[in-house]
């Protein structure tokens, strides 16, 4: 098994760093892999060296790559409208989940070009929503099979951080007053969160009829009804519907 760090281009033009493992024996089939949500990163720990290994064994290609919402905060590398390198900051502070569109394609476009035509996805916690926000609004695309592995509720854990329904909807609700004054990379109030995050990233993630919301588990269970309160017109439970054809246990098969 041979693995090589490189930098690839998002179809936006950022610059992302993934880590590329392959079988001794040459192969077509690759997994990728997409991290979890706060301060996630695929650099820490041994887990893309157990996957790597784990998955040569069956002639199959890992890669794992730092999406644009690995860390807090971190500088990213894009080319600009004047054909420029620039350094802007994300991470999850600045992250917008549909983003991950122009990730994942990236990574299979870069992926592609490497040799490889068949793709698999798995996504560790948020990656499994992201998973189906990329389903659902490109369901016509080059994955194969799909990997929901502890699919988060995100929204239902902010919820729970601020503990009152009439607050958690007026926060919401104030974030996306101030993304329409174009102040939506300002870093919000510690009196909604202790976190270090902007109104366009807090109004993405809590936002109870919006894209993060794939997974409303704590609503559910625990009775709370806050679905439908921001944009009624909305059915917010279309995106846990990925299009299949069968599902096996968290696998899906288009």
């Amino acid at each position: 098994m041979k693995a090589d760090l490189f930098e690839f281009q998002t179809n936006d033009k950022f610059f992302l760093p993934g880590l590329l493992y392959r079988p001794s024996k040459k192969t077509r089939n690759v997994l990728i892999t997409l991290h979890g949500n706060g301060s996630s990163s695929v650099f820490y720990g041994p887990e893309s060296n157990i996957f790597a290994k784990k998955l040569a064994e069956k002639d199959i290609g890992y890669f794992a790559f730092n999406n644009r919402g690995a860390h807090y905060i971190k500088k990213i590398n894009r080319i600009n409208e004047e054909g420029e390198k620039e350094r802007v900051k994300y991470g999850m502070a600045y992250e917008r989940i549909k983003e991950c569109m122009l990730d994942i394609d990236g990574a299979i476009d870069f992926l592609g070009k490497q040799g490889f035509s068949e793709f698999y996805i798995i996504g560790f916690s948020t990656g499994a929503n992201k998973i189906c926000v990329y389903s659902y609004y490109k369901p016509k695309n080059r994955v194969s099979r799909y990997i929901l592995a502890g699919a988060g509720d995100d929204v239902g854990i902010i919820y729970n951080e601020i503990g009152s329904k009439k607050k958690f909807l007026r926060f919401v609700k104030q974030a996306k007053t101030k993304i329409d004054k174009g102040k939506g990379r300002n870093m919000i109030p510690k009196y909604i969160l202790d976190w270090l995050i902007s109104y366009q990233s807090f109004y993405d993630e809590a936002n109870p009829d919006g894209d993060y919301n794939t997974f409303p588990f704590y609503e559910y269970i625990n009775k709370l009804g806050y679905s439908g309160s921001i944009n009624r017109l909305r059915n917010r439970h279309s995106l846990f519907t990925v299009k299949t054809t069968s599902i096996v246990t968290v696998m899906l098969k288009k």
